[in-house]
């Protein structure tokens, strides 16, 4: 694959602030559609209730996360790019659509029939996150760390948005006859709509932007076979014949060693994960008690998280406050353990003023933490090894997600 491009990046190349905000706005896609499951909870917990659905369907939806990622992380580089991240969006859409009409068809009624229709579209959701985060993490790893970085705030967004638009709902409609179920089919066709918007500004807008093509046409001259459909997209062709002296030059580490090399971030996120996914949601929506804010309390912990993981994610971007230290950021993670005993004690003892102020520190830490280790980590290396690196990473997240979501059982016991 033979391409000629300059060794240093245009002083002036347009397109990078676009580049940002659409990369902010594909953040958002990746998890709105699971967002959404999380943020009406309160919905499905009173139609499935025995079910435990807050637990129930992020237990279905990571193992499909988790096992889809690892395949297509160990195939990273043979697979194209492009139709795998606009595969994973048009699952998002089509996945949340099928939701709302499941809803409908069934007219709001529980039973084990539905809810298994449910589990199978969350399902869908764990496949079609593996798709894309992976895929856009990998993408982003050769580009400006503030690409990745508007992305990684766009997952926050993704929460506080939906948050915010379920309050909005659900006040909307809290006096009106099956107020509730009328809220959540509002909320559901905002985010399918939003899901669309994604697959037509990485299909159509983000490949055409100058900053994008640089990015993606010295990933090309590195070696990188996984960026050819992207700029076939903005009126690029590459050649795929390659003399033999050549292929040495695009060699790169093995996966192997970017992991033996990587293992502490790669143990930092799985952390990182761990001790967010056994606290949140399941423990935020049933075992916080009765407190004055009555129903509205759980979305009031959900909202707080969101909000707080969303200005985290911003605050790296102050280079005097960003953890960059290796060590230092194991110890911050592992002290961050501590939250445990403390929201159980909480929990059992506390306020909910205490409790809003622990799900928020929960939040700040978690979104600091991860765009500190997923900015810093690919640092160093050539295009194919960091887009490599960056699915390895997104595996362990996803890793630690699945891990977070089976302890969280334990608080029921």
């Amino acid at each position: 694959m033979a391409l000629a491009v300059e060794t240093e990046t245009p002083l002036r190349l347009e397109g990078k602030y676009k580049a940002m905000a659409v990369c902010w706005v594909l953040g958002i896609g990746s998890l709105i559609s699971w967002n959404s499951m999380l943020t009406i909870g309160d919905y499905y917990n009173n139609l499935f209730k025995k079910y435990h659905p807050t637990r129930a369907l992020t237990l279905v939806y990571q193992p499909f996360a988790l096992g889809t990622m690892a395949t297509l992380a160990y195939n990273e580089s043979k697979i194209d790019t492009r139709k795998r991240n606009i595969t994973g969006y048009t699952i998002f859409f089509a996945s949340t659509l099928a939701l709302l009409l499941l809803d409908l068809a069934t007219s709001g009624e529980g039973g084990l029939g539905p809810f298994l229709g449910v589990c199978v579209f969350v399902a869908l959701f764990g496949v079609a996150d593996a798709h894309v985060q992976g895929g856009i993490v990998g993408d982003l790893s050769f580009m400006y760390p503030e690409f990745m970085q508007s992305f990684f705030a766009g997952l926050a967004a993704s929460g506080a948005l939906t948050s915010g638009l379920r309050l909005l709902t659900k006040a909307a409609f809290e006096k009106s006859h099956d107020g509730l179920r009328k809220g959540v089919m509002l909320f559901l066709a905002i985010c399918t709509s939003f899901e669309f918007l994604c697959i037509l500004l990485y299909a159509f807008f983000f490949p055409k932007l100058p900053i994008v093509k640089y990015f993606r046409s010295k990933a090309a001259s590195e070696g990188s076979k996984t960026v050819s459909a992207d700029l076939a997209a903005a009126g690029i062709q590459t050649k795929a014949a390659q003399a033999e002296d050549e292929a040495k030059q695009y060699e790169r580490l093995s996966n192997k060693q970017l992991f033996i090399q990587n293992f502490d971030y790669a143990l930092d996120l799985f952390l990182i994960y761990v001790l967010t996914l056994s606290i949140f949601p399941g423990f935020l929506y049933e075992n916080t008690g009765q407190h004055r804010l009555g129903e509205w309390y759980s979305l009031v912990l959900i909202a707080s998280y969101n909000v707080w993981d969303l200005i985290a994610r911003y605050i790296p971007l102050v280079k005097c406050v960003k953890l960059e230290s290796r060590k230092g950021l194991m110890i911050t993670i592992l002290c961050r353990f501590l939250l445990v005993p403390a929201f159980y004690f909480t929990a059992k003892y506390g306020d909910q003023g205490w409790m809003i102020f622990l799900t928020s520190f929960l939040g700040l830490t978690n979104g600091y933490l991860t765009v500190c280790v997923m900015t810093v980590a690919p640092k160093g290396y050539k295009g194919p090894e960091q887009n490599a690196l960056g699915n390895i990473l997104v595996l362990f997240l996803l890793g630690g997600l699945f891990a977070g979501v089976a302890l969280d059982w334990l608080w029921l016991i």
